[in-house]
């Protein structure tokens, strides 16, 4: 599901709700402070900062504990991550029954967030009711390792839907602040899968289980691009190309059989018509050419851009999806 998103002065004044703020390290030390200092910049101030660290061997835990000092024991906690990856990170930060909020945000070590964009998911998500699980996520203003604008991420028109989580991921977790009932559902899910990114995953689970899910065309994340990038955009050709030969070489094959794994894990959890749908879309990944092309279209499986749909139906021919 989407909605139309038009923020003024007066929509960015809300009731005061508490966010936990969910940060993962490792080896941050260069840019981190960065952070930091556009989350204290925040005009959205109820915030609870929880930091898992994966085991950094520079300055990060030194510079952290510095911010910890100037903000209060009691807004910023850090703790040792399970050291099996960043999206184990993340999930295992998720899934801490300790950090207890009305809103949850995710936050990479190398980025910078606008001032406002606390202040835009909240006022997007308290129009949700409480019981139904919400997700925001937004486009990303991408910069260069000296913080130099280098342009826009993608701006992707299609509804957000099941159907486009199976395919990609269109919010990056930077940009994604999500409900209790969204994070009701991660709990339930658990941290101990073996999913392809954290981010990817609270897109299919929330929009899997009927939740509503806001792609902002405004950016709210400055997206540092750098050689350390875990993660790029997706932004220039090059970066498309990439994509394009991970399709073809059976990279996305090898994240679909992973997807569909940590899925059938919660497929209690899905609507009806979205259990439906992640059958057809295994039964894509079937021998027969024409059964492959025809669950591909009874899916409703589909991508962001005209390119990348062209290229789900070449991946559907040789086999790759």
């Amino acid at each position: 599901m989407t909605d139309e998103m038009e923020l003024t002065e007066k929509d960015l004044t809300m009731p005061k709700s508490q966010v936990a703020i969910m940060l993962c390290t490792m080896n941050g030390q260069r840019f981190l402070s960065d952070q930091l200092e556009s989350i204290r910049d925040q005009s959205v101030v109820d915030w609870q900062l929880w930091v898992s660290d994966d085991g950094s061997r520079d300055k990060t835990i030194a510079i952290l504990e510095q911010f910890r000092t100037l903000c209060g024991s009691d807004r910023v906690t850090i703790c040792l991550g399970p050291r099996r990856g960043f999206a184990a990170n993340f999930l295992s930060l998720t899934c801490n029954t300790e950090i207890q909020a009305d809103y949850y945000a995710y936050a990479d070590q190398d980025d910078v967030w606008e001032e406002e964009k606390l202040a835009r998911a909240l006022s997007w998500l308290g129009t949700v009711p409480a019981n139904l699980p919400a997700l925001y996520c937004s486009r990303t203003r991408l910069v260069d390792e000296y913080g130099r604008d280098i342009g826009l991420s993608p701006l992707f028109s299609k509804a957000p839907s099941f159907a486009n989580a199976l395919m990609q991921n269109i919010g990056g977790g930077n940009t994604m602040v999500f409900n209790r009932a969204a994070r009701s559902l991660l709990l339930e899910a658990g941290w101990d899968l073996d999913i392809v990114t954290h981010d990817w995953w609270v897109y299919m689970l929330v929009s899997g289980c009927g939740g509503k899910v806001m792609y902002d065309p405004e950016s709210t994340v400055r997206y540092r691009q750098h050689g350390a990038n875990i993660v790029g955009s997706n932004v220039n050709w090059p970066a498309r190309m990439l994509r394009v030969r991970m399709l073809l070489d059976g990279r996305f094959r090898d994240w679909s059989i992973r997807n569909l794994r940590a899925l059938q894990g919660v497929r209690h959890l899905l609507t009806p018509e979205n259990r439906w749908r992640l059958d057809a879309w295994a039964k894509c990944r079937q021998k027969r050419l024409s059964s492959r092309l025809v669950n591909v279209y009874r899916s409703g499986i589909y991508r962001q851009t005209l390119a990348g749909n062209l290229g789900l139906l070449v991946a559907a021919v040789f086999r790759r999806l």
